[in-house]
């Protein structure tokens, strides 16, 4: 389980077809081979470990619903490592498991912040709710305001500087993962109504 707060931004030194190896320097203390990383809001197992660095696997399906597919050598990412037991719990319950992609519709400087919107699909959008969460990159991020296609966060100068977040661009491609909270209430809720009939 993660928080949604980057610890730091890694660089990956060589992507091959099912996996990266991701130079880093924090994210490495008391790192082990079969740890979690999260890696742009991506739950990855650490598969080997160098001095500088670790490696992840990355399989088709996590190709298929990330955006780690269009990393290549030079492209920096945000790092978490798994929150121990003992942590201190500073964002909100992350998993690691992306809901899917999203995309940078717009980016406008809101005083010292960043007030950007996302585009989304329905199928994500459905868990969106003013005032609630979304990881964004692996960025535990709050909603400002939703509507059916898309959503608006708030960016503060810290986020900005400590994320990749400050490298977006419109058109960019976000990974997504919505509040698992919201998704089991909507099962719930579902079957429910599946059972009343």
């Amino acid at each position: 389980m993660f928080t949604g707060i980057v610890e730091e931004i890694g660089t990956v030194m060589d992507s091959k077809s099912g996996g990266l190896t991701i130079k880093a320097d924090v994210v490495l203390r008391g790192l082990a081979v079969s740890h979690s990383m999260c890696v742009n809001g991506t739950c990855l197992t650490v598969t080997g470990l160098g001095d500088n660095s670790f490696i992840v696997d990355v399989v088709p399906e996590t190709l298929r619903r990330t955006n780690l597919g269009s990393l290549e050598v030079g492209s920096r990412v945000n790092l978490e490592r798994a929150i121990p037991a003992s942590g201190r719990f500073d964002g909100h319950v992350v998993q690691g498991h992306v809901d899917g992609i999203g995309w940078i519709e717009s980016i406008n400087t809101d005083g010292e912040a960043l007030m950007t919107t996302i585009g989304a699909d329905t199928s994500t959008m459905r868990y969106v709710v003013e005032k609630g969460f979304m990881a964004v990159d692996g960025v535990s991020l709050t909603i400002v305001d939703c509507g059916e296609e898309s959503f608006s966060v708030t960016i503060i100068p810290f986020t900005k500087n400590h994320t990749i977040i400050g490298s977006w661009k419109v058109g960019h491609i976000v990974n997504l993962e919505a509040d698992i909270l919201a998704k089991y209430v909507d099962k719930l809720i579902a079957v429910g109504t599946k059972t009343d009939r």
